[in-house]
């Protein structure tokens, strides 16, 4: 009996070595047929980049950084053979964001793959500090933000200085100018989750996902990710402080794949032109952004005569009580009385008026999100 048992542990071993192993051949031939795809996609005449984008969001993304170093750049439609030249030492003269990515370059240590040596690293990090000042110069209009460097170094470490130059200048135009609200989620979207994952393994294959997307895809992955850790999000004491410190730190677990999956279903079924309506019916619902108008042309109105005028008459009103105050006391009201009013008045007023600008920021900055993308995304999307 003993030995018809280790008979029969050992032929299960043995099976589960050939189902490992029928696995494994499986996978290979999958991510063969893959690269023929993205091969047959790459060389048809034009690029068929819908396969392309295809092969970067379904499962396993683009599978090589050989295979990323050939198919990010026609995913932002960089010209491989016109880049721009390798960048001078005198980028880094007068430039006004020189000290700060500095810092915040050495401070990138862990961006770097371990056990790189330190004098190749240091390389990278000089090459970094100058690609950022050269994407900046070239584009007065776009401004530096700490955790910008985080998108740069990825593009470094896989495409090379040059070409990532090339990227990283169409990225900063086309994907990273959307607004931002969120608070516990903000290093996720401007760093397009670098600066949070510490296998870069997962960061490529997330850059992978956003490349071949919407530029508000980063949006919607933040979103899922909430969405799956629900229970923990519902079991914290249902406070600020405790959901922030709870949704500030990233699971280095988490199922990718399935998470990508949920990311494009959610943006599916509600793409940004269906939140913009809804965006658009709730402005029409506030109060503040509905009264802004009038509260606008209110203030267009006044004239410093009038505004003085009233200061002294309010002034006469509470020293003296004499003529003047039958301007602005009413019956048998006190000065004191008056006073407290009109203070309350005042401070009900600028409060409204704090409100109704507050509000129209609020709607300025739903409009630019809603208007970032310019004619050249428009194209590709």
């Amino acid at each position: 009996m003993k030995k018809g048992r280790k008979h029969q542990q050992g032929t299960g071993a043995r099976v589960n070595g050939n189902g490992n192993a029928q696995q494994h051949g499986e996978h290979e031939s999958w991510k063969k047929l893959k690269l023929v795809v993205i091969h047959q996609a790459l060389n048809c005449d034009p690029v068929d980049i819908e396969t392309l984008r295809s092969a970067a969001v379904s499962e396993g993304g683009l599978l090589t950084d050989e295979i990323r170093r050939k198919v990010w750049p026609k995913l932002l439609s960089v010209n491989v053979y016109n880049l721009p030249a390798k960048p001078t030492k005198d980028i880094r003269e007068n430039h006004k964001d020189f000290n700060q990515v500095l810092l915040d370059v050495r401070r990138s240590m862990k961006r770097f793959p371990r056990g790189m040596r330190v004098d190749e690293r240091q390389v990278l990090q000089e090459q970094l500090i100058d690609i950022i000042l050269v994407v900046l110069q070239k584009n007065p209009a776009l401004h530096y933000y700490q955790g910008y460097h985080d998108i740069v170094v990825t593009f470094l470490l896989v495409v090379g200085e040059r070409m990532a130059i090339a990227m990283v200048e169409t990225l900063s135009n086309h994907h990273l100018r959307a607004e931002v609200g969120t608070i516990f989620a903000l290093s996720w979207l401007i760093t397009w989750y670098g600066h949070v994952l510490s296998e870069f393994r997962h960061v490529l294959r997330l850059y992978d996902f956003f490349l071949a997307s919407h530029p508000l895809m980063a949006i919607y992955f933040a979103a899922v990710i909430v969405l799956h850790r629900e229970k923990e999000v519902k079991q914290t004491e249902c406070d600020m402080a405790m959901v922030h410190q709870l949704l500030s730190k990233i699971p280095q677990d988490l199922p990718y794949e399935e998470l990508i999956t949920q990311a494009h279903c959610l943006f599916t079924r509600y793409p940004p032109s269906l939140l913009a309506k809804r965006a658009a019916l709730q402005s029409r619902k506030s109060i503040t952004i509905n009264c802004f108008k009038a509260f606008q042309t209110a203030t267009q109105q006044q004239r410093p005569d009038s505004v003085l005028r009233r200061q002294l008459l309010q002034g006469r009103a509470r020293g003296l009580g004499g003529p003047d105050s039958q301007l602005v006391l009413s019956g048998d009201m006190q000065p004191n009385q008056a006073a407290n009013q009109a203070a309350n008045q005042l401070v009900k007023m600028a409060v409204w008026g704090i409100s109704a600008t507050l509000g129209a920021a609020a709607l300025a900055v739903a409009q630019t999100a809603l208007d970032w993308a310019p004619d050249f995304f428009m194209q590709l999307f």
